[in-house]
């Protein structure tokens, strides 16, 4: 489904992708881990669009998305949910979800809001609520809610347990479980190695830029080199 080639990415003058070659399989979890700085995030925002690459390519579904401006890639299937949540505390939770639709044709609107509503009971519970109002976990099930409201194909989620409460923190594995077992592929970017890679079937590990080892995350997981740099080993 996703294929990434000798994918390069500038910041000014600083290399942060120096040759990222990975593969993403439909119906597929995929992690990337690293520490942080490795190119966890920028390997997303090249992807979904938010910084071009600078070099190497970016196939989806066969064709080419590299350089494609980002609301052309969301339309090709691809959704992104970003690190640090970024809702809009004022909107509503139904005016957040509805933000996240904006490509839907307007008949399939209330529809797609049904379904992403019955994925999440509790912001079903505060529909109204302004999204700024909501706890931590709230807002980041509210950010994930958002991003399927286009009906991605592949699902990106930058970070999505940071800064949450440990219960908060299950659930939103349990969620992503859930959303692999709907047939959702999913690319992963968490710090939570140990987590990540028990939801996930594969997984990379970046290193200032580079891929330095990739694997079935049952074998990443019982790699010493992994379990001594990210499980804590």
């Amino acid at each position: 489904m996703l294929r990434l080639t000798d994918l390069q990415l500038f910041y000014g003058p600083i290399q942060a992708l120096k040759g990222v070659t990975l593969e993403v399989a439909a119906g597929e979890v995929v992690t990337l881990i690293g520490a942080n700085g490795a190119g966890k995030s920028s390997t997303l925002k090249a992807i979904s669009g938010i910084h071009a690459a600078s070099g190497g390519s970016i196939e989806f579904r066969g064709g080419r998305v590299d350089n494609l401006p980002p609301h052309e890639i969301v339309s090709r299937g691809i959704s992104h949910c970003p690190e640090g949540r970024r809702i809009f505390g004022d909107l509503s939770v139904r005016e957040n979800l509805l933000m996240g639709g904006y490509l839907l044709p307007a008949a399939e609107m209330d529809g797609q809001l049904d379904q992403v509503l019955a994925l999440f009971p509790r912001l079903k519970e505060r529909i109204g609520q302004a999204g700024g109002t909501l706890s931590g976990g709230e807002q980041q099930m509210l950010a994930i809610a958002r991003a399927l409201m286009c009906k991605p194909s592949l699902l990106m989620l930058d970070e999505p347990s940071l800064g949450l409460a440990p219960i908060m923190v299950g659930r939103i594995f349990e969620t992503i479980l859930d959303l692999k077992q709907r047939g959702l592929t999913v690319l992963l970017v968490e710090q939570n190695a140990s987590a990540a890679l028990e939801v996930s079937d594969r997984g990379y590990v970046l290193e200032v830029g580079n891929v330095i080892l990739s694997g079935d995350s049952a074998a990443l997981r019982s790699d010493p080199r992994v379990v001594q740099a990210y499980l804590g080993g």
